[in-house]
């Protein structure tokens, strides 16, 4: 399989990107309303924790389908470009963030060499997302001045929700796009209609 891209991979990887940064602003506001709910409880930190992995499963997806060298983060550095463009609060440095998510998605397909799409990769792409965009939450968000049994409570939160709603979910989604029949153009397309192809001999 060649790494180079191709026009329709771009296309595809552009779409999804536009796609979920429409997705991702739209649970800013989901994240806040968890936050509220949470406030009497003194549980508010874990508002966007619980939901974080959300914001990575672009790169996962984009990943998933296309099984090329660098999707995986250029498709989260367009979801945040959107983000920034649609007059997200978070400003221009939300795009600085987008970097740093996608190139920690990136991380596992790398030590992989882009070979390995199995869920358990999916779901390590997802918590290499969570742990280094904690890490660099930390000081962009002001999160180190919190209580450290906290820190490692949101960190738990966030891990799992990497794993669960960008490893696991992403797959899932990406799984029932295939079965429509229009990603037979793409790497997991081919690879379902391989695995029918088998089957049926």
């Amino acid at each position: 399989m060649t790494n180079q891209w191709k026009l329709k991979e771009i296309v595809l990887m552009s779409i999804l990107g536009v796609v979920f940064g429409v997705i991702y602003l739209l649970f800013f506001l989901v994240g806040q309303g968890i936050r509220n709910i949470l406030v009497p409880f003194g549980l508010a930190p874990f508002g966007y924790e619980i939901i974080f992995g959300v914001w990575f499963i672009v790169s996962i997806i984009a990943a998933y389908i296309l099984r090329k060298p660098g999707v995986a983060f250029t498709a989260e550095v367009i979801a945040a470009v959107v983000e920034v463009l649609l007059g997200s609060a978070a400003g221009p440095a939300l795009i600085l963030t987008g970097i740093i998510q996608g190139a920690a998605a990136e991380l596992v397909f790398a030590l992989t060499k882009w070979k390995d799409y199995r869920l358990r990769i999916l779901i390590l792409s997802g918590m290499s997302a969570a742990l280094i965009s904690f890490v660099w939450n930390l000081y962009s968000s002001g999160n180190i001045a919190l209580a450290p049994g906290l820190l490692i409570a949101m960190l738990i939160v966030r891990l799992i929700s990497g794993a669960l709603l960008a490893g696991v979910l992403g797959k899932w989604i990406s799984d029932q796009l295939a079965k429509t029949g229009v990603l037979r153009g793409y790497a997991l397309g081919k690879e379902l209609q391989k695995k029918r192809e088998t089957g049926a001999a």
